[in-house]
Order: C-alpha cells, then structure tokens, then sequence
C-alpha cells in the first residue's frame, strides 16, 4: 500500500521534513516513491514553512494512497490559512 508521510531530514535540534509518497513498508527515512513538498517547523523570517505539490496529492489520493494523520493535518491547516501551494 501507497502511504503519504513524513521523511525527516536536516541536523540536530533543526528538524526539516519531506512529505513523501511511499511505500507503508519502507523505513520512514527510507526509499520512497516521489516527494510532494516539505515541511519546516523551524521556518524564520521570509523562509517558506510548508509547501504541498496539491495536484500530486490529490492525484496520490485518487488512486487509493493513505495520508498520515500529521501530514493530513498540515493539508488542512494549509487549504484554511490559504497557503496550498503550487
């Protein structure tokens, strides 16, 4: 099965994440299918915090893939501040 999750990346204590399509079965930080945006908790200044490729989404989404309940929840919060990205 198709998951839509978080990958972690970046350094200690300054957590950056890839919103990823991928198999459920692979490690979190694993291979992966193909990346749809990032998310950065961390985000200062004129830094973007989070950018969602929504046309992969929905596409990913129609075709029977899964969204994690955190990445679920940055998509809503997204679409309500009117930030979807591109």
């Amino acid at each position: 099965m198709v998951v839509i999750r978080l990958t972690r990346a970046g350094a200690k204590a300054r957590p950056f994440y890839h919103i990823v399509a991928t198999d459920s079965r692979s490690r979190r930080d694993g291979r992966y299918i193909e990346r749809l945006g990032y998310y950065n908790p961390v985000a200062r200044g004129a830094e973007v915090p989070l950018h969602i490729a929504t046309e992969r989404l929905n596409h990913w989404t129609s075709v029977g893939a899964q969204v994690s309940p955190t990445v679920q929840r940055l998509v809503k919060g997204a679409q309500k501040s009117g930030q979807a990205a591109a």
